[in-house]
């Protein structure tokens, strides 16, 4: 990739922008990762959704959205096709109505037995050593940390 020489318009090139680098290796794991799960039966959204269950067994589906950085709008949907699968089951909480816990169902658990090689595969896919993968993941975790306390409203492009 050029380097930016200092010049304005050498910034504007699509080449020198993280962004369009993030989008495009963003695309190709998501192609690699349907082929992964197409056996399983699941989309790379569902998949981190049945993760998070996985790991942290029941929880609310606010838990679950902070967890994916995903609003309720965008989880609903997700959580209704993995229910109709039959993968998880909705509760509501009987404390608080408004308050709806997911947990994974006995194929659901299952699903996870299946889905322990998917890491593998996808690591693979990567042609990274592990040590490279770790460090990598390290270093997206920090670039979005930085970016998520960032004030949009006051960087002022003009």
């Amino acid at each position: 990739m050029d380097r930016p020489t200092g010049t304005g318009e050498d910034y504007l090139r699509l080449d020198n922008q993280i962004c369009f680098s993030l989008h495009a290796a963003t695309r190709a794991f998501n192609g690699v990762y349907r082929g992964a799960l197409k056996e399983l039966g699941l989309t790379y959204p569902q998949y981190l959704v049945m993760l998070v269950l996985w790991e942290h067994g029941e929880l609310p589906v606010k838990g679950i959205g902070e967890r994916l950085k995903l609003d309720s709008g965008t989880l609903s949907p997700l959580l209704k096709r993995l229910e109709a699968a039959g993968y998880v089951e909705r509760r509501r909480s009987p404390e608080d109505e408004r308050s709806v816990t997911v947990r994974v169902t006995e194929e659901g658990a299952a699903l996870r037995r299946k889905a322990l090689g998917v890491p593998r595969a996808i690591a693979a896919a990567t042609g990274l050593e592990l040590e490279e993968i770790q460090e990598l993941r390290d270093r997206l975790h920090a670039l979005a940390a930085r970016l998520d306390a960032v004030d949009a409203g006051a960087l002022g492009c003009g």
